[in-house]
Order: structure tokens, then sequence, then C-alpha cells
């Protein structure tokens, strides 16, 4: 997996690059990776309806549950489906709008500074061997292309956001990914 440098878009995913972000501001750079759990309708899984959220077309008549967030404006920049598909909304030089107010070590915006990754799960559902096999190629990836990045600032939603927000939530196994990760550095 590669991060194309001039367009800091991900080589061979599917792209529906959305309108949901803007330039990150004054000299900010990637600094953190945020991990997030996404389902829609709540519980269910594949479907085109994270794609109309993250690009503005969700239709609110399409099930009770999009009334409520129909018109938001985020995304993120990727997804990772259940079956380890990836798909790419923002470019990851730019400010995907994933994880609202938040705040990191002490420093609040973190959308300014973060990239975000979508998992398709919920807190409950344990995320899929693909899904970790792509996450770690993914988070590879971008290791190699923002030096500014680190397996130590890597946090959940819930970590940025707590009481507001609890995904990826219990499910996800933070130690594997965290010892997937280490075996994949150079020694």
């Amino acid at each position: 997996m590669k991060v194309e440098a001039a367009t800091g878009l991900l080589v061979g995913v599917r792209q529906v690059l959305s309108a949901h972000c803007d330039a990150r501001p004054g000299h900010a750079v990637p600094e953190l990776i945020v991990v997030h759990g996404i389902s829609l309708p709540p519980g269910e899984f594949g479907g085109p309806w994270i794609d109309r959220l993250f690009t503005g077309g969700l239709p609110p008549e399409a099930h009770p549950y999009f009334r409520q967030i129909a018109g938001s404006r985020v995304s993120a920049h990727v997804l990772i489906r259940r079956d380890g598909r990836i798909v790419q909304y923002v470019p990851f030089a730019a400010r995907a709008w994933h994880a609202g107010v938040s705040e990191y070590r002490g420093r609040p915006a973190c959308n300014d500074f973060s990239i975000g990754i979508e998992l398709e799960g919920t807190d409950e559902t344990a995320y899929t061997d693909a899904q970790y096999s792509q996450l770690e190629a993914l988070i590879r990836a971008l290791l190699a292309a923002y030096p500014t990045l680190s397996v130590e600032h890597i946090a959940g939603h819930s970590d940025i956001a707590p009481g507001r927000k609890t995904d990826p939530g219990p499910s996800f196994d933070w130690a594997r990914l965290r010892a997937g990760l280490s075996e994949a550095r150079p020694a």
C-alpha cells in the first residue's frame, strides 16, 4: 500500500472524494491517527450509506435514524469495510471533518492535525481480520509518507472526545493493532 505524495491519495483504492473537508490551518501537518467505528444504519454493514453520509447525500427518508444525521457535514480520510476494502474520501494532506469537538494531550481541534480512519463496525461487534490487516498496512503507508506521524500517536475517537464518543469501542483490539505495528517496525 502506498500514499501518492503529490495527491495525498492511496494508490489502487476506491476514491469517493468528499467536499466535506478543507485545508489544514496554518502550517498544520498530520501528527495523529484517529481510529473510528461506523455503521449505517446502526448495527448494519454494507450498503451505500457511509458513502452517502460523507458526500452529503444521505436521504433522511431511507431509515428513521438518518433523519437525525442527514445534513451532517462530516467525513473521514478513509473507511475500511468489513471485507478489508478501503474507500478514500479526503486526501491525507487535507483536513477531514471526523473528530468534532476533540482534544489530544491538551491540544484541541484534532481535525487540524489528524488523519481519521473509519472501520465499518460497532462498539460491540468484533472487527474482522481483514480490517486489522488493512489498518496495519494503511498505518505503515502513512508512516512512510508522513514523518510527522508515529505509532505512539494513534488514538480512538473515544480517547479524543471522551464522554461524547465511544468508538471504536471495547470490541476494538488495541493490543492486536500495536503488536502488528511493532512487528512491522525496522529493528
